[in-house]
């Protein structure tokens, strides 16, 4: 019975989110429960309660999650400056001559947001409102702009500064040091969320390079699914104007991005500092678009406000999941159920990305980060793994997640902003084959775990 308990306490989660409750409120009301259950038959110490006011005080007093409200503001100013219309409109009259180039224009504008916002849902739905109108018009395929406007805003998982990275970061260095204590070291070392951030950035660039690559062989392969922009409204306007709108338009979001992700590769400033540096940034680009009012203030501090509030809420509700799956024994389970796999650290790891794909189609990200990483973390790192790796591992598989037919939240944006004519089985169809290069990135990772590591030691050693 107290072996079940844990798997019992999971699926009662689960049945109380089918329910339609709210995710915080079921991950600590379905713990307390059981926590009581458990006292009853004498199997949960209700001792362990005790160290949540810690953990709560904790989390208000840590400089790292500072970043969330900041980066969640600086992603929502510039979503209200209309940066992305203006970068969206400039770089598919640079690549329009070719076919595929509108594709092609909203995979890096969908890279460039990513950098400067790390919010999906805000990116989908910008993107989707934008682009997709004007793709269908132009005679693209409905499948492929819907699968490219997907793929392309589902980038800010994994492209530094991500609100994904900011959390996992957080939670794999509390996970990384458990895991040396329980072997007996007692100065542990750290990953900060500048190492992830590092680390992200190779296979981000990478996943990006792959995404230009399909669409530019299925425009050579398909070329009336990708037709090129008329050469008429190219003309409308000069290669010397069109040089130089290409300046005024992409210098201020990659000065922008430079001086976030500049200051933390530099060693200049923490990721949390670097997230104040990008949300003054964000209020200087809106000032320059003219967007910049006390009403839109307003807006953007409100909506931050939500966002975070969200996130913390779902914070504590997963402190007081954690603790009572601990008091249950739930880790020792967990441990023993992992190192006992075939195959070892390998069979390990395997079972927990499916799980963790899998638990993407119910749950957003926020929750697996808080309740499946703090679980199996400890037990993967104390094996041995490296935690930059295992973290970009981790937020790859969650992107992948993003898109999967048929439960994806970017899937979920699209169609809800899409005219009546794009089918959802033509959305479902057009991620599949970006699904399949985030899985072959995905293996690539696990092969060359370098492909993570390398770039964290050149910069700190």
């Amino acid at each position: 019975m107290h072996e079940l308990m844990p798997l019992l306490m999971f699926l009662g989660v689960g049945a109380v989110l089918l329910a339609g409750y709210p995710v915080a409120l079921s991950l600590g009301g379905t713990a307390l429960a059981f926590a009581f259950i458990g006292e009853a038959f004498g199997l949960f110490d209700p001792a362990f309660l005790e160290a949540l006011p810690n953990r709560l005080y904790g989390v208000m007093t840590n400089d790292t999650l500072i970043a969330v409200p900041l980066f969640v503001f600086m992603g929502v100013m510039l979503e209200r400056s209309r940066v992305a219309e203006t970068l969206l409109d400039t770089m598919a009259l640079l690549f329009g001559p070719l076919r595929g180039g509108l594709g092609i224009s909203v995979t890096l504008v969908g890279m460039l947001l990513a950098a400067s916002t790390g919010i999906v849902g805000a990116t989908v739905v910008t993107m989707g409102l934008l682009t997709l109108p004007t793709m269908l018009r132009r005679g693209y395929d409905p499948s492929i702009a819907a699968g490219t406007i997907c793929a392309s805003g589902t980038l800010g998982q994994i492209i530094p500064p991500s609100i994904v990275l900011v959390l996992l970061g957080d939670v794999l260095s509390s996970a990384y040091q458990q895991a040396q204590l329980d072997q007996g070291v007692f100065s542990p070392e750290t990953v900060s969320v500048g190492d992830l951030f590092v680390g992200a950035l190779i296979p981000g660039l990478l996943l990006v390079a792959l995404y230009v690559v399909y669409l530019a062989v299925v425009a050579l392969i398909k070329p009336q699914a990708m037709p090129a922009i008329p050469a008429e409204e190219r003309a409308a306007i000069g290669r010397t104007a069109l040089a130089l709108q290409v300046v005024v338009v992409l210098l201020p979001p990659l000065l922008l991005i430079v001086a976030v992700l500049g200051s933390i590769l530099g060693g200049l400033a923490t990721p949390t500092e670097a997230a104040s540096v990008g949300a003054v940034g964000a209020l200087l680009l809106a000032g320059i678009h003219r967007q910049l009012s006390l009403a839109t203030l307003r807006q953007v501090v409100r909506q931050t406000a939500q966002v975070t509030s969200m996130v913390f809420l779902i914070f504590v509700g997963a402190a007081i999941f954690s603790l009572v799956f601990r008091g249950l024994e739930g880790d020792d389970v967990v441990s023993e159920f992992l190192t006992g796999l075939p195959g070892g650290t390998v069979g390990a790891v395997a079972l927990v990305m499916l799980v963790m794909f899998l638990l993407g189609f119910i749950l957003d990200f926020i929750e697996i980060t808080f309740v499946v990483v703090p679980i199996v973390g400890p037990v993967l790192l104390a094996m041995g793994l490296d935690p930059v790796w295992l973290g970009v591992m981790m937020a790859v598989n969650l992107q992948t997640s993003f898109l999967t037919p048929p439960f994806g939240f970017s899937l979920f944006y699209l169609r809800g902003v899409a005219p009546p004519s794009l089918r959802t089985i033509q959305i479902y169809r057009g991620v599949v084959p970006f699904v399949l290069i985030q899985l072959g990135v995905l293996g690539l990772l696990a092969l060359w775990p370098q492909l993570a590591t390398w770039l964290p030691q050149a910069v700190y050693g």
